[in-house]
């Protein structure tokens, strides 16, 4: 190989830089997708669990501070009385 045919050094490194640049660059973006849809999927959750309750405890006259004191009263009950089924497995 002769020495025009042989890659340069500094553009071996130069070239080694940017793809490490890329790669972070790459990194974070899988990061912020990952982040969005993990918010979009807590979103949803949330909506349901909303409509569920609205659902089953007829509570869509009530307003956001009625309905936090109506779970308040029943949260203790439903806490201790949950089947063994529905607990969180830690």
């Amino acid at each position: 190989m002769s020495k025009k045919e042989r890659p340069n050094l500094d553009e071996v490194n130069k070239k080694l830089n940017e793809l490490k640049a890329r790669k972070k660059t790459l990194a974070r973006e899988v990061k912020y997708q990952d982040s969005i849809e993990k918010r979009k999927n807590r979103t949803r959750r949330l909506v349901q669990t909303g409509a569920l309750a609205e659902k089953y405890f007829k509570i869509e006259h009530l307003s956001i501070e009625e309905r936090e004191e109506v779970f308040k009263i029943f949260s203790p009950y439903i806490k201790q009385n949950m089947p063994k089924k529905f607990t969180k497995k830690e």
